[in-house]
């Protein structure tokens, strides 16, 4: 019976030679999403920012988008961001908060349903306060916090601290390029991007455990084996489900982010790069620190540079 398999059984890839590139390069991403991070900053949606979101679908023909971005200064709202989802007809308004509190902000929108209620329907209006945005930016925070805490803690005791401490930094590494990818593509960050944060730390997790649990057990049965060649053959082995899973997963948020619409448009594409990454990182950044940490029963680390 014929088997479908994206790798070979007897696949002998040498994943370990590429670790003199993939660290470098890791490092330099890295460098880039801390520098944006700090320069840019994040795109905060309505949930953190606070202000009005109203979705609005042309009544014939298509959104005039310029028309749109000039509603800010034509009724002195300040700057209105414009951006169009889904179809031609498809548009949704964001209005940064407005001094004056509640009544400035439902005046805002009343302004704006003057202006294009004609030629357009207003599909949906959500009015977030800066006293509700705040609550959301500390819940959302410390939820991230502690999920991670927990994740690390999970970590550090199902495994040796040599793939603990691979474990944790393959984990790092996922969230750092993560939030260096929210700030350089200018995705929407709001509440479904803590979502994807959370669920990229679970994937990258999976991924890493997958791997480690192979070596361990490769580890046990061959003492006097070479550490890289413990590595890749356990990369080897894994490496069909790998691709299978991730591909399969991947097909999914293509999907999401193709007909999902504009409202989970950054939770898919972030957990699309997510997945990559968490893939990535587990084959290359979290297996060769053990080379250099050394592992259980392999006596002293690697003495020689990268």
């Amino acid at each position: 019976m014929l088997r479908f398999r994206l790798a070979p059984d007897n696949m002998k890839f040498g994943f370990m030679r590429l670790r003199r590139v993939t660290y470098p390069l890791s490092a330099l991403l890295s460098i880039l999403s801390v520098v944006a991070f700090l320069t840019l900053g994040l795109n905060y949606g309505i949930d953190f920012a606070g202000g009005t979101l109203m979705e609005l679908r042309a009544k014939s023909g298509q959104a005039d988008l310029v028309t749109l971005r000039a509603l800010g200064d034509k009724l002195q709202l300040g700057e209105v961001e414009v951006q169009a989802f889904g179809g031609d007809q498809d548009v949704t308004l964001r209005v940064r908060l407005q001094p004056g509190g509640d009544a400035a902000q439902q005046q805002a929108v009343q302004s704006v349903r003057a202006a294009v209620g004609e030629n357009y329907e207003f599909r949906r209006v959500e009015v977030v306060g800066p006293r509700i945005s705040g609550e959301l930016v500390q819940s959302g925070t410390l939820g991230v916090v502690l999920s991670i805490v927990a994740v690390l803690t999970y970590l550090w005791f199902r495994y040796e601290w040599q793939l603990a401490i691979a474990a944790v930094i393959a984990t790092m590494h996922d969230l750092l390029l993560t939030m260096g990818f929210f700030a350089i593509t200018r995705l929407e960050f709001n509440i479904t991007s803590i979502a994807a944060i959370l669920t990229i730390v679970g994937l990258s997790l999976n991924e890493t455990v997958v791997v480690l649990d192979r070596i361990r057990e490769i580890l046990r049965k061959f003492k006097r084996m070479p550490m890289p060649e413990i590595i890749d053959t356990s990369i080897n082995a894994v490496l069909s489900r790998t691709i299978m899973t991730s591909t399969t997963t991947l097909m999914a948020l293509a999907s999401l982010v193709l007909f999902g619409g504009h409202v989970i448009q950054s939770f898919a594409v972030a957990m699309m790069f997510g997945l990559v990454i968490g893939a990535y990182s587990s084959i290359f950044i979290c297996s060769p620190i053990l080379i250099y940490l050394g592992a259980p029963s392999q006596g002293e680390p690697e003495k020689s540079g990268p």
